[in-house]
This record gives structure tokens, C-alpha cells and sequence, in this order.
């Protein structure tokens, strides 16, 4: 096993530059002819949790406290209430969706990046409505405090779903890797 450090210096030797050696090591790896393993991988959901592997799931939880913030903490004026609508755009539009998708399709090759992207927006769609209809049979009803809650709820449930499931392909793959 060799770095990719190791990899570019040999390139390097054969009269390449720096750019056009690391270019080559990134063709050679989209051509499945070498593989990059982590040398330092978590083996516990809490390490996965708290590495650069679900960061995914951190951004949605910034984003969902950012839209509380904005909701809550925030002035109601401009220029913050614009703030307020594109934070709940995106946390009724798209999290749901995408962090639903992540629970679904944990493995990164199973959909391309668009049709992540499109189911994400499309089950959104879907989600943010159901969670009104049934909010709207419940004593809460369909009022700010009750959507912001139950939408926020929501996605980070499948947020965590995601990681965990992630988590599992994630070990799978770490004994793959030693068995083989």
C-alpha cells in the first residue's frame, strides 16, 4: 500500500509536474485502476459520527438551528427576513427530501448527484405537506412553532437514519477491505 503522496513523487520522476502528476492519479483513480483507502478510518458510530464522513448530516443540522435562529432570535425586518425565507425555503423544500434520500440510498454510487438532488426536492414536495395535514388533526394545528418543530423533527430523524445507515456500509466495507 502507498500514498498518494508516493504516487505523485513517481510521477514526478518521470518528468510531470506536480499538477499534471496529481491529474493523472485522479484519471488513474476515476478509471478504477488504483482504489484510496482511509488509513485511519472511524470503526464506531460515534467516531463516524463526529468525522469528515457525515458531515452531510452537520450541515443539515446547521441549517435547521440557522432557520430556528432566524425564526426566533432574529429581528423580523429586512434585511433578515429575507435570510428567514431562503433558510425556510431550503428547510421545507429540500432537507426533507434529501436527508430521506440519504436514509434510503446510503451508498454514494447507488444515484448520481442530480438525482439526489431531484428526488431531494421531489419527496420534499411530498413530506412538507403530509406533516400539515397531519399537523392540521392535531390540538397544535398548522401554526409556525408546530411546522418549524415537526419539519425540523422530521428531517433530522432521517438525518440520523442516514448516518447510521452509512455508518453500516461504512464498517461493511472496512471488513471487505481486511478480509481482502
Amino acid at each position: 500500500m502507498t500514498t498518494v503522496k508516493r504516487l505523485v513523487e513517481n510521477l514526478e520522476n518521470t518528468g510531470l509536474s506536480s499538477s499534471e502528476a496529481a491529474e493523472a492519479v485522479y484519471w488513474q483513480m476515476e478509471a478504477g485502476e488504483i482504489r484510496f483507502i482511509d488509513p485511519n478510518p472511524p470503526r464506531s458510530y460515534q467516531g463516524y459520527l463526529l468525522s469528515l464522513y457525515s458531515a452531510w448530516f452537520w450541515l443539515v443540522a446547521g441549517a435547521l438551528v440557522s432557520m430556528a435562529l432566524t425564526i426566533y432570535v432574529l429581528p423580523q425586518n429586512q434585511p433578515f427576513s429575507w435570510l428567514r425565507v431562503g433558510l425556510g425555503i431550503l428547510t421545507s423544500l429540500y432537507l426533507p427530501g434529501f436527508t430521506f434520500i440519504e436514509a434510503l440510498y446510503p451508498k454514494q454510487d447507488e444515484l448520481e448527484e442530480l438525482e439526489r438532488f431531484a428526488l431531494g426536492v421531489g419527496l420534499s414536495l411530498a413530506l412538507t405537506p403530509l406533516v400539515g395535514f397531519v399537523l392540521n388533526y392535531t390540538s397544535w394545528g398548522i401554526r409556525l412553532d408546530p411546522i418549524t418543530a415537526s419539519i425540523s423533527l422530521l428531517t433530522l430523524t432521517f438525518g440520523v437514519i442516514g448516518v447510521y445507515r452509512k455508518y453500516q456500509y461504512h464498517m461493511l466495507s472496512l471488513e471487505l477491505n481486511e478480509a481482502g
